[in-house]
């Protein structure tokens, strides 16, 4: 179905933060939206108030009129909703046009510009960072992000512009959905090989995304990475890094808590970049987020405010409490590479400071395959704390636990294993110079607490 052609669209399962930001694309082109959610909840709500007809019973009776038509109606649903949901098993006897939210995502791209980033680690910076750079400019952009930007406090942008800023998510190949127009690579360290299986697997699913940059396109890759390209004819190739390739950092200047640099560029050299974030690996992210903006069209000085004007993203290197007594902030680091770049980053921010991580494990399948890389990147910290595993959507692994990562630090290293239900009264028991909490699983929820407990010490 062509978009065109839409008069409608309905969520089955509208309530999720990913959902709602394409519900609210949908509302502001005018469509009738419509959707079920199991419960009410704040986010629901704000949605009805912007005129999302929403319901909340399982009933084919309660989908609005608009949207039983299937030559003018699009279903998009959550792979959460059970197979045999009555409402989708009415869409599908129907014969409507059903589809995920990658294949959305897929579509926008198609009907806008889509400037994508993918990589194992790095793409919802780089991402972030590149919407809101073009956000700000002449050009602006429609965004759906992986993460709550902190400028926008949400993880979408909604406009008129002919660009859309999308992450694009290797995880079950979404991203193969999409066709963009430019895309960046950040990085193909082997990941999720619960899905892909074999390293080999992990890197053709990259070198098959490259095959769907559209003609007059152009790809933005890390130098040296281990994948291999397929380009379509036309396709524009450009590399990058932090100080080598066509786009790279010279005269980089970290003083008190500030970063600065040089954006050296084949389109026009940008002196004196300063980075609203300033954290060491977001100077590689944001030469990424500026080549990507650059290319589009983006001013010399439109790039210049959006990078000192970037506030971050929630749960990315994001401080908490940052003073001469203290430092604590908590990160999504989750794969040895970005618990690798977290580690270096704030050694290079503190290099006089005794740091601590707590870190929860994320996956038992990466645990088994990584724990050396992990306990090699942690011990470049003076104190670990390790947590039981967070399983996400697995089943454990017998023999598989982070004492498999406690052995392997290095000797001298302070640690200890302790219960996740017991990082409160260890961190109320404590004091720390600079401290970080890691991991991609549930331990983030105890990060009030703790901002509060270290809070209360200091004064």
């Amino acid at each position: 179905m062509e978009m065109k052609d839409l008069k409608s669209v309905y969520f089955v399962g509208a309530g999720g933060i990913g959902m709602s930001a394409i519900a609210r694309y949908f509302i502001k082109k005018g469509l009738v939206v419509g959707g079920y959610d199991k419960t009410p909840s704040t986010l629901t709500r704000q949605l009805e108030k912007e005129g999302m007809l929403i319901h909340y019973e399982e009933n084919v009776d309660e989908i609005p009129f608009a949207c039983k038509n299937p030559q003018s109606c699009l279903v998009i649903y959550t792979p959460a909703i059970p197979a045999d949901h009555q409402e989708m098993q009415f869409f599908r006897e129907k014969g409507f046009e059903i589809q995920k939210r990658a294949q959305v995502l897929g579509t926008l791209t198609q009907q806008h510009k889509g400037l994508c980033v993918a990589g194992t680690h790095g793409k919802t910076t780089t991402s972030t960072m590149c919407a809101h750079i073009l956000h700000q400019s002449h050009l602006d952009c429609n965004a759906f992000l992986g993460g709550i930007s902190k400028n926008y406090g949400t993880n979408y942008i909604l406009s008129n512009s002919e660009y859309v800023v999308i992450e694009a998510d290797e995880f079950d190949r979404s991203f193969h959905w999409l066709s963009p127009y430019m895309t960046v690579i950040t990085s193909t360290d082997p990941d999720h090989l619960d899905i892909y299986g074999t390293k080999e697997a992990y890197l053709e699913s990259f070198r098959h995304y490259t095959e769907l940059i559209q003609p007059e396109g152009a790809l933005i890759i890390h130098r040296g990475l281990e994948m291999q390209e397929n380009l379509p004819a036309g396709v524009k190739r450009f590399d990058y890094a932090l100080n080598e390739g066509d786009f790279h950092a010279e005269n980089i200047r970290i003083n008190n808590g500030e970063i600065t640099f040089d954006f050296i560029s084949p389109i026009k050299s940008i002196p004196n970049v300063e980075l609203g974030q300033p954290v060491p690996i977001n100077i590689e992210n944001g030469i990424a987020a500026m080549a990507m903006a650059q290319l589009a069209g983006c001013t010399p000085d439109e790039l210049r405010i959006g990078m000192k004007t970037y506030n971050g993203v929630e749960r990315r290197f994001d401080f908490k409490i940052k003073n001469d007594r203290c430092v604590f902030l908590s990160d999504y680091a989750h794969h040895p590479k970005e618990i690798y770049q977290s580690a270096r980053s704030i050694r290079e921010l503190y290099k006089d400071r005794k740091i601590t991580a707590i870190f929860q494990p994320h996956l038992y399948t990466r645990t088994r395959d990584f724990y050396p890389d992990f306990a090699d990147a942690l011990s470049l910290l003076d104190e670990v704390i390790l947590t039981e595993i967070y399983p996400a959507r697995e089943q454990p692994i017998e023999g598989v636990t982070s004492q498999l990562i406690y052995d392997r630090l290095r000797p001298g290293i302070e640690k200890q294993i302790i219960r996740k239900d017991d990082v409160l009264k260890f961190v109320s028991q404590r004091t720390f110079d600079v401290l970080i909490v890691l991991g991609a699983g549930d331990l983030d929820n105890y990060v009030p607490q703790i901002a509060s407990l270290l809070n209360n010490k200091l004064k």
